[in-house]
């Protein structure tokens, strides 16, 4: 149900005419490129041609403002998986909104939202806090509004898979298992 060329159709029909920008499929890690001289427009480059990277690197490209758009990976330095808890925390910190994003997104499309925190080979931390901001993130975005790109993508994926629109609260309920709800 869930096809990569439909992901790339719907937001490239959106954002190539008035962002100058596209979803590209890329074969290795994902990169944000703004436009240069060897190509004419931004690309959104996502990993191995996966749906949820797609998902995950809009976001990204969603969250970032007009100066960042023009700096490759919007000007962010990347810590790599094997981070320390401190590390691991600030990751976590500057991913909630882009999470909560794709959360929703992800709602928009039907398609399963799984949120991460991308340390395999680091210091464990617990997954269901970051979850719970994640989730108390997207929750205040549906109640004070998303910006007028994600309500335009929003809404274009909820035509095309014949999803509830427009969003509410209620599509993101998520329970943490017993064992770590007083760790949260």
């Amino acid at each position: 149900m869930h096809h990569i060329d439909d992901l790339i159709s719907i937001f490239n029909a959106l954002f190539y005419p008035t962002h100058n920008t596209k979803l590209v499929a890329g074969t290795d890690e994902p990169i944000y490129l703004p436009a240069d001289t060897q190509c004419d427009y931004h690309r959104i480059v996502f990993a191995h041609g996966f749906y949820a990277s797609a998902m995950h690197e809009i976001a990204h490209w969603l969250v970032a403002g007009k100066a960042r758009r023009e700096l490759e990976d919007y000007g962010y330095w990347y810590c790599p998986d094997g981070r320390s808890k401190d590390q691991q925390l600030a990751f976590e910190q500057v991913e909630v909104k882009p999470q909560a994003i794709e959360w929703a997104l992800s709602a928009a499309a039907g398609f399963a939202f799984n949120v991460s925190v991308d340390n395999l080979n680091g210091e464990p931390t617990c997954r269901f806090a970051f979850q719970r901001r994640v989730h108390a993130q997207v929750l205040e975005m549906l109640t004070c509004g998303f910006n007028a790109r994600t309500e335009a993508l929003l809404e274009a994926l909820s035509q095309f898979y014949s999803t509830p629109w427009p969003l509410c609260a209620g599509q993101f309920e998520w329970h943490c298992p017993q064992e770590f709800a007083d760790a949260v």
